[in-house]
């Protein structure tokens, strides 16, 4: 199996086109080649005039740790060219950094959710680079979730930095997938290209992450595959006062966890609700307490999710779904517990944080009502999955 830059750097042909070009180089610390090697570092050392580098969200270096800490431009020490921040004094890149290369290289690996920031980082690029007559190549890289499709589909009018445009919250889709479909929703008048990876199955062994690749972090809080697996669901507790595990060892894996809720009896209620919602995984109570973030130095309670070995059922596993029933049976165990967070979410003051992660509201007040049912969500988010399989099936590559 090879990944897009991998094909790049073996294939002459497929660098020709680069010849006589400015390159520039959107990456962070997983955009990798097979043997490690930085793909800016492999890069040059092939020939390519690399002018410039982009850091997403997280740095270049992936040294960032939370949402809202950004990072500022800055010159590679090594090989003198200007890194620019796409999370700093900018997210969509400015007419001054699209004139300092010609080609765009997008080596970014995501996590296939929605939310994750290097999907929107996509788009706006794809926008400025067609306003600027620029060329995107996408240096395409596995989803390591796979092909499952889940959540609703963000409305129209909540786009943010963390919904680029409506799709479900795990969309199936690869970077390069995602960059044709975005052409087509946007009407982009673009040079695009996909290096396409050889060999990718995303329904084979690994279920999307292929297993003779070490994993490394593409964010500081990306630590494995289950991480990727459960981040669908796991990272609607952004939004909330229960914590996701950062300040632990194994952030983002945790269903919720928090000092003052009991563990134990949130999940029998969950199992009470709709025990089918918990399928494809195990879920183990556990004790952490947090060095930072929420309830810091506090004894939390709380489940963790384990999407990984025997326990693991790939198409069985829904954890936007597994999430929102964490959330429901909190609110039917404790009807005044303070669930949602109200603080300023990805540049977005207005709007209630976990609003803005599910792309509108629809979620918060299915959990908050207390008639609703998990059937009544599940109607919601199945017809809007329905919608997304067939308007992307055109797209995909592998």
């Amino acid at each position: 199996m090879k990944n897009g830059i991998d094909r790049l750097l073996s294939n002459a042909a497929l660098r020709k086109p680069l010849e006589g070009k400015r390159v520039a180089l959107v990456a962070h610390p997983a955009s990798v080649t097979a043997d490690l090697t930085h793909s800016l570092d492999a890069l040059i050392a092939a020939g390519v005039r690399v002018t410039s580098a982009f850091g997403p969200q997280h740095g270049l270096k992936g040294d960032k740790q939370d949402n809202m800490v950004e990072t500022a431009d800055e010159t590679d020490p090594q090989y003198g060219i200007p890194v620019f921040s796409l999370y700093g004094e900018v997210r969509r890149p400015s007419g001054q950094m699209m004139s300092s290369a010609d080609v765009f290289l997008f080596d970014l690996q995501d996590l296939g959710c929605r939310i994750y920031t290097f999907v929107t980082t996509l788009l706006y690029l794809l926008e400025e680079a067609a306003r600027h007559g620029k060329e995107v190549w996408v240096l395409d890289r596995p989803n390591p979730a796979g092909r499952p499709v889940e959540g609703t589909l963000l409305v129209p009018g909540e786009e943010s930095f963390v919904g680029a445009a409506p799709m479900p919250m795990r969309h199936g889709l690869t970077m390069g997938e995602m960059g044709h479909w975005f052409i087509e929703r946007f009407d982009l008048d673009i040079e695009y290209r996909v290096i396409e990876m050889e060999g990718w199955q995303p329904d084979g062994p690994g279920h999307g992450w292929p297993q003779d690749r070490v994993w490394i972090n593409p964010s500081p809080n990306a630590a494995n595959v289950n991480m990727a697996r459960a981040y669908a669901g796991t990272v609607m507790l952004e939004g909330t006062n229960l914590s996701e595990g950062r300040g632990t060892t194994r952030p983002l894996e945790m269903l919720f966890g928090a000092p003052d809720v009991d563990a134990g009896a949130v999940r029998a209620e969950m199992e009470r609700l709709e025990p089918e919602w918990l399928a494809g995984c195990a879920l183990r109570e556990c004790w952490f307490e947090p060095t930072f973030h929420k309830h810091a130095g506090q004894l939390c309670n709380g489940l963790m999710v384990h999407a990984e070995g025997p326990f693991y059922a790939h198409h069985a596993f829904r954890p936007w779904r597994l999430q929102a029933l964490a959330f429901k049976a909190i609110r039917r165990r404790y009807p005044d517990y303070d669930i949602w967070r109200d603080f300023p979410y990805e540049y977005e003051h207005e709007r209630l944080a976990i609003d803005v992660i599910n792309g509108g509201p629809s979620l918060r007040e299915w959990v908050d009502d207390p008639a609703a049912s998990p059937h009544d969500l599940d109607n919601i988010a199945s017809a809007d999955e329905a919608a997304w399989v067939p308007m992307v099936r055109g797209h995909l590559l592998y």
